[in-house]
């Protein structure tokens, strides 16, 4: 609905400027004499100096925000170029701001344009879970083999014992799911997905019955996982954090928190490993506590806290 209706609306903009535009290249005079044009030219490069630092600190931490303010800079790059050209063509410095136009500012504006499209695309491919995706977990080669990437087929099958033929196989059909590519170097790279969890009531008889005994499997080896890490807290040294907290927030909040997390998540595994970078676990976890739903099934030791 809101899509239709922000559809409308700028169809309906753009019809609307053609006799709007007409009419003021017909009424407009050629020569006008205005006040505040100092102030006006000032203000304007203040803002394009304001949008040039928050974009350039946005930018280097890679956060999604910066799409918008590098397309806002462009956009204003632009504006300052037909302005300047067209307003001091009949004075004596109409080539000097010709010259900036053409080699500073439509460049400039260019690059940030093509900045932001690449922290648009950073985004990671979202989807749910389907069942070859199940398949693939179910079998352990495919865990193998994504472990010791980037690396070629040769250098794989040496590391994980398995023959070439088999971790080309693992290889083709990770590729077909978006999990692999080849780089320039031709070394296979994972590609990170926002993979979300499938839902059951989607699948009919056998397929739901797999689906749900994913999600059984799933979850008892994040609580196996979870448990291990407690019982080890003291091995990790500097490699390991945890924090607790709760928060009473709306549901609108809810997912704003989610989204910055992915967004913080997005930015970090998009980022090239550098030489002493660790794999590490990262789980983020959101929930009513006990005390606030049914706590069927839960006994007493169960509902104490895990320190």
């Amino acid at each position: 609905m809101i899509r239709r209706i922000l559809l409308t609306v700028l169809a309906g903009a753009a019809v609307l400027l053609v006799p709007w535009t007409v009419y003021l290249a017909h009424t407009l005079p050629d020569r006008y004499d205005t006040g505040q044009w100092r102030a006006a030219w000032v203000g304007f490069d203040i803002a394009l100096l304001l949008c040039f630092a928050a974009g350039a600190w946005l930018g280097m931490s890679r956060r999604q925000a910066a799409v918008p303010l590098l397309s806002a800079t462009a956009a204003m790059l632009c504006c300052d170029a037909w302005f300047d050209v067209l307003l001091g063509w009949t004075s004596s410095e109409r080539w000097t701001s010709v010259a900036l136009a053409v080699f500073v500012e439509i460049p400039v504006a260019v690059v940030l344009a093509f900045a932001a499209r690449r922290l648009l695309g950073d985004a990671l491919p979202e989807r749910s879970v389907n069942l070859r995706d199940i398949a693939m977990r179910e079998d352990p080669r495919y865990q193998l083999v994504t472990r010791e990437l980037p690396a070629v087929e040769e250098d794989v099958a040496r590391r994980t014992g398995l023959g070439r033929t088999e971790v080309v196989e693992c290889l083709k059909t990770l590729q077909d799911n978006g999990f692999v590519r080849r780089d320039r170097k031709g070394n296979w790279i994972s590609i990170p997905q926002d993979l979300r969890e499938p839902k059951p009531d989607d699948y009919d008889g056998a397929d739901r019955e797999r689906v749900t005994a994913f999600l059984d499997a799933k979850y008892a080896n994040e609580v196996a996982l979870l448990s291990w890490a407690a019982e080890h807290r003291d091995e990790f040294g500097p490699w390991a954090t945890a924090q607790r907290t709760s928060a009473r927030l709306t549901e609108a909040e809810f997912r704003e928190l989610e989204a910055e997390y992915r967004e913080l998540i997005t930015r970090y595994c998009r980022r090239r490993p550098a030489a002493r970078a660790k794999e590490l676990s990262v789980r983020f976890y959101a929930f009513p506590p006990p005390e606030a739903v049914p706590a069927a099934g839960l006994t007493g030791e169960s509902r104490k806290p895990v320190g």
